[in-house]
């Protein structure tokens, strides 16, 4: 595919997640049904990638080097600091949060998905439903 001429029906994902096997698997399943994937390994890459709002689906790990997910979450969130930032936001976590904490995060984001609990074909029909596809 030609990289000056991206197909603007393709959904642009980016996964901020440190761990290889699972970034791996999740960009594989997902470019397979049809999305674009970038991977960044690292919170603050990641942030800077995000903000860029060219991503429609940002899949955040909350356990990321240099700044967590947490942080990378409500600066996307504040117009302040990220004000065009159209992209969807759901969480990838293993980590088990207070139910305080994990309702705060989810009226940030827009899904919340524990990794240990999903498969990558679940996670795909999970990002499917995210959004009807455009007529």
């Amino acid at each position: 595919m030609d990289q000056t001429a991206p197909d603007p029906q393709l959904k642009k994902v980016l996964c901020i997640e440190d761990e290889h096997f699972i970034s791996e698997l999740y960009a594989r399943a997902l470019t397979k049904a049809g999305y674009s994937v970038d991977v960044q390994l690292d919170g603050q890459k990641g942030l800077s990638a995000a903000q860029t709002d060219t991503y429609d689906i940002v899949l955040l790990d909350l356990m990321i080097p240099n700044i967590t997910g947490i942080e990378v979450l409500r600066t996307l969130r504040d117009p302040k600091q990220t004000p065009r930032f159209h992209g969807k936001v759901i969480i990838t976590t293993n980590l088990e949060q207070r139910d305080d904490v994990r309702a705060d995060i989810e009226k940030q984001a827009d899904g919340y998905l524990v990794k240990a609990e999903i498969t990558p074909r679940q996670l795909v029909e999970f990002l499917t439903k995210l959004e009807p596809p455009q007529a």
